[in-house]
């Protein structure tokens, strides 16, 4: 339970606010998507403070997961805890449970339990976007892709993995009708 907690708690820190507040720039929370993350950073302040925002969020799940595999922990509990990294992403403690949507949050869980799987979603993710323009529409494909791909590289992770994804689509219902209706706002733009 213990483990659970601190990856839940380690998800709840949303990088976004941090980065922003030590630019000196306003809460991304107050325009824009008002998503906490690094497409809304993105387009509100750039690309220094998006990829700074980026980073942070895949990076804060990675310690407790690291030591967790250090010890060899049973695939189970790996799983439960990059769950709850995630889930502590979207629904944070600290900010009345209203959080982003754990794409990058997600990334840092997969680098640590199967990174090739998260360097193919990554550079997916990468080209869905630049070609089409649409943050949300490469991380609906790559949240989609990522368990598939577990089915070749990485079989065993492939029920946690997809359990990943389901949180990062259901976290993204409201992107899925804007995109339905053609009305989701380009990567880079409001």
């Amino acid at each position: 339970m213990a483990w659970l907690i601190v990856g839940y708690l380690s998800g709840s820190w949303l990088a976004a606010l941090s980065v922003c507040r030590l630019a000196g720039v306003a809460d991304p929370r107050e325009d824009g998507s008002r998503n906490p993350g690094f497409s809304n950073v993105l387009r509100l302040y750039g690309p220094r403070l998006a990829v700074a925002t980026l980073c942070l969020d895949a990076l804060k799940g990675m310690p407790c997961l690291l030591l967790l595999k250090s010890l060899d922990a049973a695939l189970w509990l790996q799983g439960a805890v990059g769950l709850a990294v995630l889930l502590g992403h979207s629904y944070p403690v600290w900010h009345r449970f209203k959080g982003g949507k754990a794409v990058a949050s997600a990334l840092g869980v997969l680098l640590v339990l199967v990174p090739w799987v998260a360097l193919v979603s990554a550079a997916l993710w990468s080209l869905i976007a630049w070609r089409g323009r649409s943050a949300a529409f490469a991380s609906l494909i790559s949240a989609l892709a990522a368990p598939l791909l577990c089915l070749g590289l990485a079989p065993d992770y492939a029920p946690l993995v997809a359990l990943f994804g389901l949180l990062v689509i259901g976290r993204h219902w409201l992107n899925i009708v804007r995109l339905r209706r053609g009305e989701e706002p380009p990567l880079g733009r409001d």
